[in-house]
């Protein structure tokens, strides 16, 4: 198994190369061809309101400081060792990021496509009409609160814990509240004062990492590298086989590895976006790979008690830390965590926002009016940063949430991801995409590999999510068994009901601009395959009877 490990690791290194080396091919390729590399809200009909003064940097921080190895791998560290054990931090975590990045390419050449705020429910609207954009949009906004939601209820956690002794559930939730006002104010006052935090907090996040893999590697690790390879261990059930509890452990490397649509949300606030904003959202996801296998494997290898971390459930890194540095060095590194975590909630309002703002843009949400207003003072969607603060905040209120709160952004997240990717792949099946319709950033004679890739890994990872085993306790008797699951249905239910009765009259889907002629070009190729495929169909039946009296 150590060679395995040791392969998977490899191949992943490899395919991270291989696709930027490619991708920045075509940018150079496409510079040499235009004067200058700019872009334009009005190109897809939209005024610009959002202020346009966004880095390359800073556009990579947005995502980069979401993905936050030091929130999600942390925050779920108990979750993804008590079901897997060392192996789903050795084997686990560089197997997701290897197909992570089929999605993170994949995404990253339709942020270059079209590059606006509404980024990936734009793109579903583009490619297969207002109702694919219309529930693109719902689920990448239910996924957008929900990790907003489990970033800052990881940040309580950590920061009551090491504030109080012991936190009661009135304390813990003050202190929840306290975090995400902090980032709804800071959210509120300006996109330049966010902009300069996230840049900061990419280079926070980095200095974090080395620190804590420098005081790890003076302390000196308790096992022989081989331990992340070959040991497999479970405090799961022993109804279910470890296959299966380490398929479930997945959990935590892929809850740390989204958001990174965030860079194509900020797009509309970031110079040159077209280059800048795909970059962001690839590179966030390769290096955050990189610093966090590195971390976790120095976590894991300095273990000294392996049931007692496995047993600590949400704190499980807390021990973790103090096994390996003492409890005095350990609290040190627990705020720098604490911090981190931080900068990440801060971050996911920015892009959470933005994906509201963009929606309600265009009527797609319930009091659009309110939510698409504008700070006519600080240039930010203000209405849209305060409504998703609150929401997050009524999302962590209920016991045993966190871990539900976790597979709903992943199964959000996600299922918003595949949509506009797979109707790309439809639409260069079908000849309706072509190479005029990209962006500098794309990957040529790769691209559709690397999104039917994407489209299969998204598939399997979100029907893993739904039949992971999340409970709730909703009551002292009474408690919802696969959560998730049955939680999804009534959302999609509900979300089907809406779009029926009312949705659909009233919602005519984003303006498109200089792509309403792709828009066209797919539509009417589809409608003329149907008719098509229809006579077909018919054809057989009428003949056959015929056919058949002749002989």
């Amino acid at each position: 198994m150590s060679f395995l490990g040791i392969a998977i690791l490899g191949l992943t290194l490899v395919m991270m190369g291989f696709i930027g080396v490619n991708a920045a091919h075509s940018v150079r390729q496409w510079q040499l061809n235009h004067d200058q590399a700019k872009s334009s809200t009005k190109s897809f009909g939209y005024q610009q309101e959002l202020i346009r003064d966004m880095g390359g940097f800073s556009n990579f921080a947005v995502s980069f400081s979401i993905i936050s190895i030091l929130t999600g791998a942390v925050s779920y560290y108990g979750y993804g060792f008590s079901q897997g054990g060392p192996a789903i931090m050795g084997i686990g975590w560089p197997l997701v990021t290897f197909f992570v990045l089929f999605v993170a390419a994949a995404m990253a050449e339709l942020t270059s496509a079209v590059p606006t705020s509404g980024a990936i429910y734009h793109w579903a609207a583009i490619l297969g009409g207002p109702t694919w954009g219309w529930f693109t949009g719902w689920l990448n906004i239910i996924g957008q609160v929900t990790i907003v939601a489990g970033i800052d209820y990881g940040c309580a956690t950590f920061a009551s814990n090491l504030l109080m002794a012991h936190p009661t559930k009135m304390q813990f939730l003050l202190t929840y509240a306290v975090i995400l006002t902090s980032h709804a104010l800071l959210n509120h006052f300006g996109i330049d004062l966010v902009s300069k935090l996230n840049s900061l907090s990419a280079i926070y996040h980095v200095v974090g990492v080395l620190l804590i893999i420098g005081v790890l590697m003076v302390a000196g690790p308790e096992h022989h590298v081989s331990y992340l390879f070959s040991t497999f261990s479970t405090q799961t059930s022993s109804s279910m086989p470890y296959w299966g509890a380490f398929l479930i452990g997945l959990l935590q490397a892929q809850w740390t590895l989204t958001g990174y649509d965030a860079s194509a949300h900020t797009s509309e606030e970031t110079l040159n976006p077209r280059v800048q904003a795909p970059w962001g959202v690839f590179l966030s996801v390769a290096i955050s790979g990189i610093f966090g296998f590195v971390l976790l494997a120095l976590v894991t290898l300095s273990i000294k008690n392996p049931a007692a971390v496995a047993a600590a459930g949400n704190n499980a890194f807390i021990v973790a830390i103090q096994q390996a540095v003492g409890s005095r060095f350990s609290g040190v590194l627990l705020w720098l965590v604490t911090i981190a975590m931080w900068f990440c909630g801060c971050s996911s309002i920015t892009s959470s926002s933005r994906m509201v703002y963009a929606f309600s843009r265009d009527n797609g949400l319930p009091f659009s009016r309110y939510l698409k207003r504008i700070s006519t003072k600080f240039h930010t969607p203000a209405v849209a940063i305060w409504v998703i603060a609150v929401i997050a905040f009524l999302a962590g209120i209920s016991d045993g949430i966190y871990a539900v709160i976790g597979t709903m952004s992943v199964i959000g997240l996600y299922s918003s991801y595949f949509v506009p990717i797979a109707l790309k792949l439809r639409a260069q099946f079908r000849g309706a995409w072509t190479a005029d319709d990209n962006g500098p950033w794309h990957l040529g004679k790769w691209s559709v590999p690397v999104s039917i890739v994407a489209c299969l890994w998204v598939i399997f990872l979100i029907g893993l999510m739904i039949l992971s085993p999340t409970d709730i306790q909703l009551t002292t008797h009474v408690m919802l068994h696969y959560a998730t699951g049955k939680i999804m249905f009534v959302v999609i239910v509900v979300l089907m009901i809406d779009y029926v009765l009312s949705a659909r009259r009233h919602f005519a889907g984003p303006k498109l601009g200089s792509y309403e002629k792709l828009s066209s070009r797919l539509t009417h190729h589809v409608a003329k395959r149907s008719t098509v495929e229809a006579i077909q169909l018919k054809s057989p039946v009428v003949n056959r009877p015929v056919v058949n009296h002749r002989k």
